[in-house]
Parts: structure tokens; C-alpha cells; sequence
């Protein structure tokens, strides 16, 4: 009988446990729910470590190239708003540039009443810099004056708190050494049409330098992109050169390969740059990155300008010539216009879609350039004109179906 109570006893006390243990194990699990909903969805139920933590930024990033940059935040899905909001930005690209090309070849093809040109590259490489300052440091200005600013920004200055400048000294000076040559090249008789059919090559040289250093792989029809751009490029000049108005060089064409080699060269430095960021956990603002790099731009062709004796020839040469001042001033603020609506593009839609209304910009760039600036082109030259327009709408039409395919994976 004492047994038969103790038996009883015993099961009564071990029932009690299980549910003690039931409810203790219920009672942890609504805590961790609760957690889990405070902290948001996805969020993990244990403490993270560093290596669980997402990046603040992207593994693959460059801020020339708008197909690099990180994706956008949900559209609207009003289908108007987003019409009106892409028509905006891309028109306002193409308006800018359009015309910033359009200028640039104006700048170098102005002659004075005594017969001398504009050379001054590296003096015109200083107002474009500073227009874009200019602007970029407006922009954080009104980003900091209406609350929109990078987290933790001052109320004037909506740019991002204590940001390393170091990493911009580089970038500044490899791109202004790009379009620097570029500017060279025109200046010495290259033809623009030849010139931007040629800066569309720009992925030779990165193609170039990832083989030797990187051991990277590219499809045979990405060589062929770049093999019909440079082909195209170079029937188009050898047709000019042959002709009794031909205005393609040597020189220009040395500077433009320069110009190619700088283009290479700084994709590597912006993505180091971009790295280096991630490393100490900051996330620059897009207007952070045009201010700081074109002030260092700036400041290295202000160096370059007065070595080389540039900067008091150009001002003379403005001074002297108000219509090329004229020129220039619009060159640099179409510049900087522009940068600013690749940035509203880039902030609303995919960068697939900037970088598509870019790459196809320099095409109606030369055309405009051949139909209203008086360029002789032979039948050849069409041709190879033709060529260069295929890998180019190739280059284009492979960056949208591998933007489809990360979508849809």
C-alpha cells in the first residue's frame, strides 16, 4: 500500500516536471518570436558575428560604370509615375551629354580671328572639375538642409560622416588623366566621332589587364564585342585619313589609347576605392564620391596647368576670346548636369538602365557629330562606323539579358 502512494507520488511529480519544461520551452520560444519580430523579418535568433553580417556594400561596385552601382529601392507601382520618372532622367542624360559633346568638339575646333586654336587640355580638365564640385557640394548642401542626408550628417552637410579622402587621391588622378588625354587627343586631330567610338572600346584594356593579372574568362562573344568596336573605330579613321580633309592623327591617336589605358586602369583603382570603404563599414553617398573625386581631379589638373605653363595661356586665351569661354562654361556645367541625372536614373530604376542610355548616347553622339559638324565620311568609313555601332549594341544587349538572368535567379 505505502508502495502503491509512493508509485503515485512519483508519477504525479514527474508529470509536473514535463510540463514545467514544457511551458519553460514554450515560454523561451514566444521570447525568441518576439525577438525575432522586434529586430524585423529575417532577422536572426542569435547574436551575429562579423562574418554573418551582411556588406555594407556591394562585392562588385564602380562608380563610373552605372551597371555596377547597387540596385535601387522599390519602385512605385504607378506605371505613369515611373514612365514620367524615366523619360525625366533619361532624357535629361541624353540632353546633357548630347550637348556636352557637342561643345567638347566646338571647344577644340574654335579658331581666333589670328588663327589659333584651343590646346589648352588640362586648363578646360580644371573648370569642368570645378563645375562638378560645384554642384556636388549644392546637392550635399540641400541633402543636409532637408533632412536627406547620410545618417549621422550635420544639418548643413548631408554628405557621410568622416569620410576617408585618402582613397579619392587616386581615383582623381587616374580619371583626370583620362579625359585629360582625351581632351589631348582632340586637340591634336583626332575627330571626335573617331575619339568616341574609341572611348566605347574602354573594355579592351580592363579585358587586357584581368587576363595578365586576374586570370579572368570572357566569352568568345564578348572578344568579339570588343574586336568589332576597335575594328570599326580604326576602318572609320584610316577612311578619314585618306581623305584631303582628314583631321585624325597620330598624336591624337596616341593620346587616345592613353586615354583607353587610364580608363582600364582607374575601373580597378574606383573598385579598390569602393573596398576600401566597405572595409571600415562607410557607404558613400553617389554625391559624395563626384565632390571628393573631382575636387582631387581638380587640384592635380591645376598642378598639371601650371607645370606645363596651361592655366595663364588659357585664361589669356578666354580673356581674348569670349566665345570659347562661352563653350567651356557650358561644356562643364553639362558635365555636371549630367552626373546628376545618372544619379536620379541610378537611385529609381536599375543601373542596367543608366548604363543603357549612356553606352547608346555615344552613338547618337557621333552621328549628330557626322550629320551637323561637316565630317566627310567615305563609304568605308560607314562601314567600319557600322561595325562599331554593331559591338556596341551587342555590349549593350549582353549587359540586359545577364541583368534578366540575375532577376530571374
Amino acid at each position: 500500500m505505502t508502495e502503491e502512494v509512493m508509485r503515485r507520488k512519483d508519477k504525479k511529480k514527474m508529470s509536473s516536471n514535463n510540463i514545467y519544461h514544457i511551458e519553460k520551452s514554450n515560454e523561451q520560444m514566444s521570447v525568441e518570436l518576439v525577438k525575432d519580430e522586434e529586430a524585423g523579418p529575417g532577422a536572426p535568433s542569435k547574436p551575429t558575428t562579423d562574418s554573418d553580417k551582411a556588406p555594407l556594400l556591394p562585392e562588385k561596385d564602380d562608380a563610373t560604370d552605372p551597371s555596377d552601382l547597387p540596385p535601387p529601392p522599390e519602385p512605385p507601382t504607378d506605371t505613369r509615375t515611373r514612365t514620367i520618372q524615366l523619360l525625366f532622367g533619361a532624357g535629361g542624360i541624353y540632353a546633357s551629354f548630347l550637348y556636352y559633346g557637342s561643345l567638347q568638339e566646338d571647344v577644340f575646333r574654335y579658331e581666333s580671328e589670328d588663327g589659333t586654336k584651343f590646346t589648352m587640355a588640362w586648363f578646360l580638365q580644371v573648370l569642368e572639375s570645378a563645375a562638378n564640385v560645384v554642384v556636388g557640394s549644392l546637392a550635399l548642401v540641400i541633402m543636409g538642409l532637408t533632412g536627406n542626408g547620410a545618417k549621422g550628417s550635420s544639418k548643413y552637410w548631408g554628405g557621410t560622416p568622416d569620410l576617408p579622402k585618402k582613397p579619392f587621391l587616386s581615383s582623381g588622378f587616374s580619371q583626370v588623366c583620362s579625359k585629360g588625354f582625351t581632351s589631348l587627343a582632340l586637340a591634336n586631330g583626332l575627330s571626335f566621332p573617331v575619339a568616341t567610338l574609341a572611348k566605347s572600346g574602354k573594355m579592351a584594356p580592363v579585358m587586357i589587364g584581368s587576363l595578365v593579372y586576374g586570370g579572368a574568362k570572357y566569352s568568345l562573344r564578348e572578344y568579339f564585342q570588343v574586336l568589332a568596336i576597335i575594328a570599326g573605330t580604326a576602318i572609320l579613321s584610316m577612311s578619314k585619313k585618306k581623305s584631303s580633309t582628314s583631321d585624325s592623327s597620330a598624336l591624337g591617336v596616341t593620346f587616345i589609347l592613353l586615354a583607353l589605358c587610364m580608363d582600364g586602369v582607374t575601373g580597378g583603382i574606383q573598385k579598390r576605392l569602393l573596398a576600401d570603404m566597405k572595409r571600415v563599414k562607410i557607404t558613400p553617398q553617389p554625391y559624395d564620391l563626384m565632390t571628393f573625386t573631382n575636387l582631387f581631379m581638380m587640384i592635380f589638373a591645376l598642378m598639371i596647368s601650371f607645370g606645363l605653363g596651361e592655366f595663364t595661356k588659357g585664361l589669356s586665351y578666354c580673356a581674348h576670346n569670349p566665345k570659347v569661354f562661352s563653350l567651356i562654361w557650358k561644356f562643364s556645367m553639362c558635365s555636371a548636369i549630367g552626373q546628376s541625372f545618372i544619379f536620379y536614373t541610378v537611385a529609381r530604376f536599375d543601373p542596367l538602365v543608366c548604363s543603357t542610355v549612356t553606352t547608346t548616347r555615344k552613338i547618337f553622339s557621333v552621328l549628330l557629330s557626322i550629320i551637323f559638324k561637316g565630317h566627310v565620311v567615305p563609304m568605308r568609313g560607314w562601314g567600319g562606323l557600322g561595325l562599331a555601332i554593331a559591338g556596341i549594341l551587342s555590349e549593350v544587349h549582353n549587359k540586359v539579358m545577364g541583368g534578366h538572368k540575375k532577376l530571374h535567379k
